[in-house]
């Protein structure tokens, strides 16, 4: 699966973004999907995971509260809504997916970068203060 994420820009502090990321060439439905952001300061860190069917959705510590995500597999896209925004959240958002027919046990496995496969190309995300 291909994926493309949009919806960065620069927004200033309280503000809201929504991130989109759209699929390609594959059974949407059947991937795992999630959001990580990276600075050129830090590795790339998991904000926010979904699994196959949108049942279940975990989220980082910094996330939980703030941000939101959510899919829908009949547009073969997942978002992140992102609200009261902080400087620093500004990042590169990136959107991964993993096929749920070769991971046992997904919800042990969201956080770490190495579970997906597939990335897209990132979105920027500025939040000024």
């Amino acid at each position: 699966v291909q994926l493309q994420a949009s919806g960065g820009g620069l927004v200033q502090a309280g503000g809201s973004l929504r991130l989109s990321c759209t699929a390609s060439g594959g059974v949407f439905s059947a991937h795992h999907m999630s959001w990580f952001r990276q600075t050129s300061r830090q590795e790339r860190e998991f904000v926010a995971a979904i699994n196959s069917a949108g049942t279940n959705k975990y989220y980082a510590d910094s996330s939980k509260g703030r941000f939101a995500i959510s899919r829908d597999n009949a547009e073969n896209i997942v978002y992140l809504q992102m609200n009261s925004l902080k400087p620093e959240d500004t990042a590169v958002y990136y959107c991964g997916a993993r096929n749920k027919w070769n991971i046992a046990d997904f919800g042990s496995a969201y956080m770490s970068r190495w579970t997906y496969y597939n990335w897209g190309q990132g979105t920027q995300v500025t939040v000024s203060s």
